[in-house]
Parts: structure tokens; C-alpha cells; sequence
């Protein structure tokens, strides 16, 4: 077993809160991890960009479709604390001088996934503990449950 897939196991066993988001989405972000990095990608086999990376990764595992900028998925989304975040949360970053403008996938004890940039080329996993990041953390967002209960049409 991987060790990502190893941690991120260990961390999905603490979430248990009744709203907190399906234990699948990680899972499959997890899944994606070395997937290469392209700016407007929407797909793991031609490449991701962040929130290209979101919006599949929910489309796959809830059948939700997205907005697909990171800043009009912080528009739609329920603003949380981050005490609050549980795995598979979003969290969002101010990268480029521009307000929510990088997204990724809450994994639990501080970890988060996402498709990083032209600089990493992949998918990885990285730290909100790490100074970059926690100096640009712009929030934490949950897709809300009734998103979740609207099913994207499969021809889409």
C-alpha cells in the first residue's frame, strides 16, 4: 500500500460527522496523485489544472458538476471553519495575487490534494502546514448537500 493511501486511510477513519463529505472523494483524489499538470485541464489522462482537478474528482465520485474556475467553486460552496474541514472539504489559496485563485481537496491532518502547477507538473500532495501555503490560505468551502444530491446528466 502506498503511503498516501496508507495516511490518507488512517485519517478517513476519524471522520464521522454526519455532513461531512462522502469518504470516496479523497479516495479518488488520492487515486490521481502523479496525474500530470495542464493549465485548463479537465481530465487525468491529458492533464489537470486545480480546478479542473476538483470538478472531476466530484463529478466521478458524486456525479456533481462543478463550476469551472476555482473562484466560481468558492461561490458555490458553504463556507467552513478550518476546524471545521473533514476529508474531502475544499481548501482555497491566494497564489496569484487574486483571491481563491488555487483549489484542493482536504485530506485530514493538514493534508491536502491538488493539481499544483507548471512547476510540480502533477498532481501531489502537499501541507497546509508548509509556509507557502499556509501564508496564502484563503479559505475552506463544503460542497453543500443538496449539490450533492443533484446528479449531473451522464451524457454531459
Amino acid at each position: 500500500m502506498k503511503p498516501v493511501t496508507l495516511l490518507l486511510a488512517l485519517l478517513l477513519s476519524h471522520a464521522a460527522h454526519a455532513d461531512a463529505p462522502p469518504e470516496d472523494i479523497p479516495m479518488y483524489a488520492v487515486s490521481l496523485v502523479g496525474s500530470p499538470y495542464r493549465l485548463g485541464g479537465t481530465t487525468p489522462e491529458t492533464g489537470l489544472d486545480c480546478s479542473g482537478f476538483v470538478g472531476h474528482v466530484f463529478k466521478q465520485t458524486l456525479g456533481v458538476l462543478l463550476p469551472r474556475t476555482s473562484v466560481a467553486i468558492s461561490k458555490a460552496t458553504r463556507i467552513l471553519t478550518q476546524p471545521e474541514l473533514q476529508p474531502g472539504d475544499l481548501v482555497f489559496f491566494n497564489t496569484m495575487r487574486s483571491a481563491f485563485s488555487h483549489v484542493g481537496i482536504y485530506l485530514g491532518d493538514n493534508r491536502f490534494v491538488h493539481a499544483a502547477s507548471n512547476r510540480s507538473g502533477k498532481v501531489m500532495v502537499s501541507s497546509l502546514n508548509d509556509q507557502y501555503w499556509r501564508d496564502r490560505f484563503d479559505g475552506a468551502r463544503r460542497i453543500a448537500p443538496e449539490t450533492q444530491a443533484a446528479p449531473v446528466d451522464a451524457a454531459e
